[in-house]
């Protein structure tokens, strides 16, 4: 009966490594960006199809050294809503993160995204990993210059819109606002979200370029594809939905140990230190990366669970 015992034992203790490893590497995947308006981190990475070919996203690529595959995960933990003090002027982008300082490039020819003074604009921002928590959208000031890194003063106090804990559709949250009617030009869309289910925040800059007349958004336009960012309709791209999964090495690397476990940590410095157009076409709005790693997680857990119990009642009937 002892060896019985100690065979169980056993195999229990196999089948924990691979419970253990199945939920971490559920907790560790990514989680969200938006992808119309088109942020620069989604339009850069291998999921932007032609856009991650563009002048500006060849260049971010180079500055980052590696290619923006962790396109959900630019994330900083611990931050509790003192963004200003966190996050470094000219890094607001990047959510002063290395690994994603290509974001950073005060450059005025990344994606953008055309919408209309005034409109009704709805953002899809896609998630690989539901999360509750407040989005809260800010337009650069007007007179911002995308020759300039941006900074916390070019952006107003308060966000013009504040939305708690979206839908979730289709792969994506719905965050409906009305943008402000006094802006022309390139400007600058930053978003923050703020988790409530997680000590995460997310911060992600959507280039977009405003024109004249009424009605909902219209995206610029490039050969061969059409859409409308504002209101819910897009042309196709090179893939239609970003993937939920990567390979674990593709996570960036903080410098610094972050106040949250598995997220990335920006690089030191204080957000008081410092102070045309295009016609490239937004990312497809249609997002269903959130399916699989969820499932993966729960049948690799269920398949240890149900192998430590086969185990068991095999023992026990021998005994």
């Amino acid at each position: 009966m002892t060896a019985y015992r100690t065979a169980t034992a056993a195999a229990v203790a196999l089948a924990a490594p691979l419970l253990l490893t199945t939920w971490a590497a559920g907790t560790a995947s990514a989680h969200g960006a938006p992808t119309s308006p088109v942020s620069r981190v989604y339009a850069c990475s291998p999921e932007g199809g032609s856009q991650n070919r563009t002048a500006a996203c060849r260049a971010a690529i180079a500055a980052n050294g590696s290619p923006f595959t962790a396109w959900d995960n630019l994330r900083v933990g611990g931050v509790g809503g003192r963004d200003r003090s966190v996050i470094p002027d000219g890094k607001l982008c990047s959510g002063g993160l290395p690994a994603y300082k290509g974001l950073d490039l005060a450059r005025s020819d990344f994606p953008a995204t055309r919408l209309t003074p005034g409109a009704a604009m709805t953002m899809k921002y896609s998630s690989t990993i539901a999360h509750t928590g407040t989005f809260k959208l800010y337009l650069t000031k007007q007179g911002y210059s995308p020759t300039r890194s941006l900074k916390w003063s070019d952006l107003p106090e308060k966000p013009f819109a504040t939305v708690t804990d979206p839908a979730l559709v289709g792969g994506a949250y719905r965050i409906n606002a009305t943008l402000p009617s006094d802006r022309t030009g390139r400007q600058m869309l930053f978003t923050i979200w703020q988790n409530s289910s997680t000590t995460d925040t997310y911060y992600s800059c959507s280039d977009v370029v405003f024109s004249g007349g009424s009605g909902t958004s219209k995206p610029a336009r490039t050969a061969g594809t059409s859409g409308t960012a504002g209101s819910g309709s897009t042309g196709k791209s090179a893939k239609e939905s970003p993937k939920a999964t990567r390979p674990a090495s593709t996570a960036p690397s903080p410098t610094a140990p972050s106040p949250s476990a598995d997220s990335p940590s920006p690089e030191a410095g204080s957000a008081a230190a410092q102070a045309g157009t295009d016609r490239l076409a937004p990312a497809a709005e249609s997002t269903t990366g959130g399916g699989p790693a969820l499932p993966l997680v729960a049948g690799g857990a269920g398949a240890a669970l149900l192998l430590t119990a086969g185990v068991a009642v095999v023992l026990r009937r021998r005994q």
